[in-house]
């Protein structure tokens, strides 16, 4: 139920098309910045909501959900807040408590590169907004499994589905599933259907 409520406000917030250059160096004819919607109120406890239900669907298990800034921030947020509100309702629920992922160490104060959770030998998610050449999703992983941490899963709300995408991120993740709430053609298909009852 939030993933097709989230589904429908992506499309609605975040998608756009024209002629765009991508932070890869490519160009598309479609853009999707999920932060206009993981930032957006109603956005955002979508957002929460639906990462914990993808976890659970597909049985896993941890500790903690990390990324990279900034794209992963408020999902990061919005899932540790989401599991509290579980924790309330449903005792007994799991807490999934956030970290992030600097792109680099601080060069003052303890000279951190993960603030928030951070214990060796801890299950962890690593979380993205959009998934296209899985370069901010590799860093956040390699940055995971230097602290110590073990990857329990990786997810995206978006997949572009690029060649390259999906096979780099599940390489570095090294047997721990990639997985993801939209393809980037669900989110264009929902984007049309939403411009066609809007002209009709």
């Amino acid at each position: 139920m939030h993933a097709q409520q989230l589904l429908s406000l992506l499309a609605r917030t975040s998608f756009r098309l024209g002629q765009f250059k991508l932070s890869s160096g490519g160009t598309s004819d479609y853009y999707i910045d999920c932060r206009t919607t993981t930032l957006h109120a109603e956005g955002g406890r979508l957002t929460g909501h639906a990462i914990l239900e993808l976890l659970e669907a597909n049985g896993i298990d941890a500790e903690a959900v990390g990324g990279l800034t900034m794209g992963a921030d408020p999902i990061v947020s919005n899932v540790a807040t989401a599991s509290a509100w579980r924790a309330i309702s449903w005792p007994g629920a799991p807490l999934l408590h956030g970290f992030l992922v600097r792109k680099a160490e601080k060069a003052h104060g303890t000279g951190r590169r993960i603030e928030g959770f951070c214990r060796k030998g801890a299950r962890v998610v690593i979380v993205d907004d959009v998934c296209t050449t899985g370069a901010s999703t590799i860093h956040a992983i390699e940055a995971a499994r230097e602290a110590g941490m073990m990857i329990a899963a990786v997810a995206c709300i978006v997949e572009r589905e690029e060649a390259a995408g999906r096979p780099a991120v599940e390489a570095a993740a090294q047997g721990a599933p990639f997985l993801r709430l939209f393809t980037a053609a669900q989110v264009r298909a929902e984007h049309v259907l939403q411009l066609g009852a809007t002209r009709a």
